[in-house]
This record gives structure tokens, sequence and C-alpha cells, in this order.
């Protein structure tokens, strides 16, 4: 009889403890309000890759999103007569799209998040298989135009399609190096896309591809075999990508084997970034590639680059520019919806938000949200010549 007390008392305590956990930590989005102190909270998810050989690139995208969420929470933001904040609960996938689809169901089912940030194709690709039926929207941080072209309602494109660089980058490496070109993507599908269009592009013009081959940056960190291998079909050009970093190395160790001739940098990787890799431009002599955000003149670049500079001792790039800017447009989009939740209802008021977007908050100027959901943007081009970078003109 005693030991079947003693029982009795712990399942008891057990019961009572469990009840606690579940009160004090298992709050569901109802109790939102309870279980912040009485503050209304909106949960902002990402997926990105926070460590390998992209971390650089995820890191700066997630720094976009941490200025905007800190500048809004200083005052909070009103929808339906309610103050709001943003908490924002950022996941690494090391850029592998299974665990940018694992990272994503978590937010949205544990922390009921109405967007999810993700900055590479692949992992959009893996949440577009579900994101429609779990109503969430992508914040989709990639050029391919395959995101658009999917039909998936509950996407936006936030940078414009890369296909509005090739004639700007082909009419510009033809007329000052040649027109024989050697290909080296990344290995990533968003590389393979991007050579896949250009290539036909390069020869449309009356250009001759003569060698291609892929580089996989999670393996690969000397670049000399490839490279050598490149360079015997004596390319005028080389078509190079991905993160910035690993980029670099490419070019760099291209000049180191005596070729001279210009790059097409696809437009993940970032002149000026790549520039603090190499110590200088000189190595990037003749690439064509996305204006560096510190080079561009939209309404409220300048002040943007001053306080990123401030708080990460760095200059931004446009991928930091971009998310930031997408925060704002995203936070006006519910305020114009009267709803933080929906999703669907948020999409639907993306075109208010961009149009009620603050003068100084435009860092780059985007027109309006294009029918398949993809930002129509005012692009501006740079090349490096002289040392320096200068702006190209797209015609």
């Amino acid at each position: 009889m005693k030991g079947k007390i003693i029982r009795m008392l712990l399942v008891g305590f057990i019961i009572v403890f469990l009840s606690a956990c579940i009160d004090s930590a298992g709050k569901t989005s109802n109790d939102k309000e309870e279980a912040t102190g009485g503050e209304n909270v909106v949960n902002i998810g990402y997926s990105g890759p926070l460590s390998g050989a992209a971390a650089y690139y995820g890191e700066n995208t997630l720094n976009g999103l941490e200025m905007a969420v800190e500048e809004i929470n200083e005052q909070g933001f009103e929808v339906d007569g309610k103050t709001y904040k943003l908490n924002l609960i950022a996941y690494d996938d090391k850029y592998l799209p299974n665990e940018t689809a694992a990272n994503a169901r978590r937010l949205v089912q544990e922390d009921d998040t109405p967007v999810v940030f993700t900055p590479h194709s692949g992992g959009i690709a893996a949440l577009q298989v579900f994101n429609e039926q779990e109503n969430f929207l992508i914040g989709a941080y990639s050029s391919e135009p395959a995101i658009t072209e999917a039909g998936n309602e509950l996407t936006v494109r936030i940078p414009p399609s890369y296909d509005g660089y090739l004639e700007p980058f082909t009419n510009y490496a033809m007329e000052n190096f040649g027109n024989k070109l050697a290909a080296l993507p990344p290995v990533t599908q968003y590389g393979k896309d991007w050579a896949e269009a250009i290539k036909p592009y390069w020869e449309k013009a009356g250009g001759e591809v003569v060698h291609e081959s892929a580089i996989d940056f999670s393996k690969d960190t000397d670049f000399f075999t490839f490279l050598t291998n490149a360079l015997e079909s004596n390319p005028d050009v080389l078509f190079i990508g991905g993160p910035s970093e690993p980029t670099a190395k490419v070019a760099q160790q291209a000049r180191d084997l005596g070729f001279e001739g210009g790059f097409i940098v696809m437009d993940q990787a970032k002149l000026d970034e790549m520039k603090n890799v190499t110590g200088s431009y000189e190595p990037l002599e003749g690439s064509i590639g996305t204006i560096p955000l510190i080079n561009a003149n939209y309404p409220g670049t300048e002040e943007f680059v001053k306080k990123y500079q401030e708080k990460y001792n760095k200059d931004p790039g446009s991928e930091a520019g971009f998310h930031y800017l997408s925060m704002y447009i995203f936070v006006e989009a519910m305020k114009a919806a009267g709803n933080v939740e929906d999703a669907t209802v948020i999409r639907e008021h993306i075109q208010d938000g961009l149009e009620s977007l603050p003068e100084e908050k435009k860092v780059y100027e985007i027109e309006k949200i294009d029918e398949n959901g993809g930002f129509e943007i005012n692009t501006q081009y740079g090349a490096v010549e002289g040392g320096k970078v200068v702006p190209v003109s797209g015609d």
C-alpha cells in the first residue's frame, strides 16, 4: 500500500510539472501576446547558408533582415488597431534544399511564420512544393526566372531575373575582349540554369562557347585544374560566379595562370566583395556584373550604406540591401492588408506595400510586382575599368 501511494504521488507530481512546462513554454499562436509580456509579435522565418562555403553570403542576407527588424521594432507597426513587433527566427540550411524544406516546416508549424525568406534557388524550389498548401509566403532571393515561371501564387521574387543581364553582359564582354567564352559556373541548379541561358545567347550574338565545366564550391577550394583545362581552349572571356569569396579566388587563380581576358560575373557574386578577397580591383579588371550597392544612386542607398557600415563595420552587398528593403515592403503590405497572419491576404497587398514605402527606405527602386510575383527593378550594371567600378549602360 505504501508503494502504491508513493507511485500515485509521483504521477501527480509529474502531471503538475508537465502542466507547468506546457503553460510557460507551449504557447500557441493565440497566446502570443501573453507569452511575450503583452506585446503582439509577428514571427518572420529565414533559412539560408550560415556555414560552409556560402556562409558569408548567407550572413549578408541575414544582416539586411536583422537591421530592418531592429529599426521597425523601435516603434513597432500598427495593424488593425494593434501595435506589433517582429521576431526574426533564422536557421542554417548549409545551402542544401532538403535542409531548407525541413527548416521551413519547423518555422511554419512551430512558429506560425507567415513569411519565410531563403536566398538560393534550390531552397526556394523545395519550398514551392508545399508553401501554398501550408499558406506561407516565400521571400525568394534569387534571380532564377523559373522561380516565378512556376506559377506559385505565394512566392515573391526579390531581385530582378538574370535573363535581363544576358544582353548587357554579353555586349560588354564581346566588344572589349572577343567572342570566345569558357563557362565555369557553380554546380548548383542556379549555376546550371545561368549557364544554360548565357551559352545560347552568346552563340546567337556571334560568339563561340569553347569550354564548359562546373565547380562545386562545397568541395573544391583549389581551382587550378578547372582553370588549366579552360585556358587550354584560349578563351577571351570567362563566365564565373557563385558566392563572392570563392568566385574571387577563381578570378585570382585565372590571372595567376596568365589569363588576360574579361570576366562575366554571375549576379550572386559582388564585385566589391570579390575585391575584398583579391586585395584590389586589379585582378578583376574587365569584369562585368551587377553594380555594387555602394556605387549605386537609388533614393535610399546613401542612408542605408552609412547605417550598415556603422553597424557591421563593412560595406553592404546588394543582398543585404534587398533583404532590408523587402522586410519593410512586407510590413507595409501587412499594414495595408490589415492582417499579419494570412499569407494569401498579405500577398494581395504587396503592391500597396511598394506604394506606401517611405522614400528613405528605397535602397532600390522597385516600381511594381508583376503578375507572376517578381519585383520589377530599375537595374544598374557595373564594370571594373582602370582599377575601379564604373556604371555601364544596359543598351
